[in-house]
């Protein structure tokens, strides 16, 4: 039955005893496959699309990682001339895969990383070819029957010896990778000596050419656009220091914020600064690294040979101290308890005081550590810093009283309560609004005193360093010694604090 409605055509089919249902169409296996076939190539060409686009975007932003590819590359291009070029193929055999090989293992991001693996892997295929061909000399001069065992003898002893020396830390820090080629190559040339008659020879190729594959490696990472990693240690800490002063300046501005403000109307660039201290806390790993990959360059720019790679560490450490507060204290503003007005504006100076004499110091550190330089104003820096916090120390210890005196006494109907119990409703709600605020204060003493420790470390960097004295154009006030105050006095403070 045909029916036309709102000048469409539909066809239903009455069935007895039924209801009257519309014809759906049908799609055909061709159909079906056809437009499988088409989602499947429509998603793969947009994942490869999206691939590209963020491969683009770490080469805009990173073009060091750029030459790094190329770097590689031109490696590799002129190690394979020992294939293409019949003289050079002649010279080393057909050992020359092992050049190649070499290049792709030690070729690091930073200098520091691949002369790291270049030595260990050079030197341990010197000491271990040479044992090699020791004990295969030992093992011949036995007689044929004892010549396995003593090899086998050997292998057993040294592997096992060179394995449990990769659990000692200092061993594993610098000469993991160079243990592990020792194994190898130790076993390979005592091993295959038992059947190679010519192992003097094969031995002296796997040398040469991976001497060859380590010197070209080390030679385009230090001429072509090279990567430090002590350059890379150096400007880490320094972005440290500056997204550790930007957090907590942030975190202190976002607690004293007024009632009328709403977080969720920030911009990115302040959630940004506020969540700087993860990435303090998240840089050990790079730290440690970076320092163990230094070690092992040659002396460059402002860094001469034997430079105190191993200070910075514990700048990091001191720094990350620091950070661990500032968390804390990010927790304290996104729990978000109320307290007193008259409270929060009585502390509220001298908490956003405290906090910006901090983040000066802090700033200040960073600059020093950036422009390798002794900085005029950093005493004075801290002695306010230290001031702000006797000011604070004052301020916290007064306020609970006088909140309590300018609250109005009222009466409560102690009956129901328990034996002993005589609780007023004022100083119950005094308590708990003091309490979060007294927290915020004993946080930020504690990390202005643990910025103290920051200061230490790298005034002992700059010593060990000789950093040079900057010349202040604008020389401050002389801090008057009765204003400085040592870690130990801080701690007082921030205990008196939380008797509160």
């Amino acid at each position: 039955m045909g029916k036309e409605e709102s000048g469409k055509l539909e066809w239903r089919i009455n069935v007895p005893g039924g209801t009257s249902k519309p014809l759906e169409p049908t799609i055909g296996l061709f159909s079906k496959i056809w437009l499988g076939l088409n989602a499947l190539v429509l998603g793969f060409v947009f994942r490869v699309r999206h691939f590209f686009g963020k491969a683009w975007d770490i080469g805009v932003a990173e073009p060091r990682k750029v030459m790094h590819c190329l770097k590689v590359g031109i490696a590799l291009t002129f190690v394979s001339l020992f294939y293409y070029m019949r003289p050079l193929y002649d010279g080393v055999g057909g050992n020359a895969i092992w050049a190649v090989m070499t290049v792709v293992v030690v070729f690091e991001y930073t200098v520091g990383a691949t002369l790291n693996k270049s030595i260990n892997r050079a030197t341990a295929t010197f000491l271990a070819g040479s044992l090699g061909l020791g004990v295969h000399w030992v093992a011949t001069q036995s007689g044929q029957k004892f010549e396995p065992v003593i090899i086998g003898l050997f292998v057993f002893i040294l592997a096992s010896a060179t394995t449990f020396s990769r659990f000692i830390p200092s061993v594993k820090a610098r000469f993991d990778y160079g243990a592990l080629i020792f194994i190898l190559t130790f076993s390979l040339v005592s091993v295959s000596g038992y059947r190679v008659d010519k192992l003097f020879e094969l031995a002296h190729q796997r040398v040469v050419t991976i001497a060859i594959g380590t010197s070209l490696c080390i030679l385009i990472s230090m001429l072509i656009s090279p990567v430090w990693a002590g350059l890379e240690l150096h400007l880490l800490i320094n972005r440290n220091l500056e997204k550790l002063a930007d957090s907590l300046d942030v975190c202190i501005s976002e607690y004293f914020r007024e009632n009328n403000g709403d977080p969720n109307k920030e911009g990115e660039d302040q959630i940004r600064k506020l969540q700087g201290y993860k990435c303090v806390l998240n840089s050990k790993a790079a730290e440690d690294s970076m320092a163990n990959f230094a070690r092992w360059e040659p002396p460059h720019g402002h860094f001469n040979f034997r430079h105190p790679w191993k200070q910075y560490l514990k700048i990091g450490t001191a720094i990350r101290s620091c950070a661990y507060c500032i968390e804390t204290l990010t927790g304290c503003v996104d729990f978000g308890v109320q307290t007193s007005d008259l409270l929060s504006n009585q502390l509220k100076d001298v908490c956003v005081k405290l906090s910006s004499a901090s983040t000066s110091v802090l700033r200040e550190l960073s600059s020093t550590v950036k422009c390798m330089t002794r900085s005029p104003k950093l005493d004075f820096l801290v002695g306010e810093m230290n001031s702000a916090i006797q000011e604070l120390q004052n301020a916290s210890t007064t306020a609970p009283q006088q909140l309590v005196r300018s609250s109005p006494q009222q009466t409560v109907d102690t009956s129901n309560n328990f034996p002993g119990e005589h609780i007023n409703g004022t100083e119950e709600a005094t308590i708990m609004q003091v309490l979060p605020l007294a927290t915020l204060v004993t946080l930020i003493m504690e990390v202005a005193a643990r910025i103290e420790l920051v200061v230490d470390a790298v005034d002992e960097l700059a010593t060990l360093a000789k950093f040079k004295q900057a010349v202040d154009t604008k020389p401050g006030r002389v801090q008057p010694k009765n204003e400085q105050i040592s870690y130990n006095q801080n701690q007082e403070a921030i205990g008196a604090v939380q008797m509160l």
